[in-house]
């Protein structure tokens, strides 16, 4: 019987679940910068049959792609960087204390996801 098997379970189904997030970012912000693409060939094909067409979101499609799929590496690492550290702690026979700087890390990264879905949100619904 390996020491600690439910608390080492519940960590890599806890990593497992951080990967899964991280690759959803990625896809999200390709298919972002994918759309883009797509709208920006919609408006130039309907500007060859004269009729004016400017995709909205268009200035900001391959950026946000771009952040998304950066935002997800991110997470990707930092959720590989705390896997290690808690499967260390949880073979460790030493007792440690609670640390409050990965969770307000997390905190942050879902914080600042959330103000840039609001913006990229906001300047869509004004540009269209």
């Amino acid at each position: 019987m390996i020491p600690r098997y439910n608390d080492l379970a519940a960590n890599e189904r806890t990593y497992l679940a951080w990967m899964r997030t991280a690759l959803a970012l990625i896809a999200f912000g390709f298919l972002l910068e994918r759309f883009d693409l797509l709208l920006r060939y919609f408006a130039k094909s309907m500007s060859e049959g004269k009729i004016p067409l400017t995709p909205p979101g268009s200035l900001l499609g391959r950026e946000a792609g771009i952040i998304l799929a950066a935002l997800g590496l991110l997470i990707m690492l930092i959720s590989t960087w705390r896997f290690v550290l808690t499967t260390r702690r949880l073979k460790s026979e030493k007792e440690e204390t609670y640390n409050i700087l990965s969770v307000l890390i997390t905190g942050g990264i879902f914080i600042i996801l959330a103000v840039f879905v609001l913006l990229y949100i906001g300047r869509f619904l004004n540009l269209s």
